[in-house]
């Protein structure tokens, strides 16, 4: 990636664009979390239904803290062990803060702050979040390169960057609804983070 790549990746998301785009795990889809329009277009290419939940990227650690200043003392301790990092952690959202992105759960947030290294390290000079889902068709595998993300999907897009084969291994889902309050969580789905290193940061 060259920052032209993230520039025009900044005027796409800006205009409610979607975006191909790649993460620390898979190749994802990304528009402006707050444009309606830019969400349905995201949630027809992959063929996915409205009321499921996406999560919302943020592409630097402090940045994420400093929107969400509802999060707990304890919620924020995790945040800064776990991420940045190929983790979606669902945390609290009592503000109720990018509605589009929380499906039929408004006060449930899924954050996710990737790891930026190497080839990807130019991603961090976004500085601003964007709804994200998987570049893939519902129900279909990840992808870990442009060739494996969907035709329809890449010519449905209004920008596709090829940043080369990526680690091909979706984020591991962490549910800390309840956290906050009782040290609980619930590991949704186990994916490029094994259960054991969450358990290692959460205990």
């Amino acid at each position: 990636m060259t920052p032209d790549d993230v520039e025009t990746f900044n005027r796409c998301i800006s205009v409610g664009g979607v975006a191909v785009f790649p993460s620390d795990t898979v190749y994802g889809l990304a528009t402006e979390p707050e444009s309606k329009d830019g969400v349905q277009r995201l949630y027809a290419l992959k063929g996915r239904p409205p009321d499921r939940p996406a999560a919302v990227m943020f592409f630097d650690l402090d940045l994420a803290l400093a929107t969400l200043p509802e999060l707990g003392e304890r919620t924020r301790a995790v945040l800064t062990r776990l991420l940045p990092g190929p983790v979606t952690l669902l945390v609290p959202n009592p503000v109720r803060r990018y509605p589009l992105a929380c499906g039929p759960r408004p006060e449930l947030l899924g954050l996710r702050v990737p790891a930026l290294d190497g080839p990807l390290a130019p991603l961090g000079a976004v500085r601003w979040p964007v709804l994200q889902s998987s570049a893939n068709r519902s129900g279909e595998e990840d992808p870990r390169r442009i060739d494996d993300v969907d035709a329809s999907i890449r010519e449905g897009a209004d920008l596709v960057i090829d940043a080369g084969e990526l680690p091909g291994v979706a984020s591991t889902v962490v549910d800390l609804g309840r956290y906050e309050e009782s040290g609980e969580y619930d590991v949704v789905r186990e994916g490029a983070l094994d259960a054991a290193a969450v358990a290692a940061a959460l205990t």
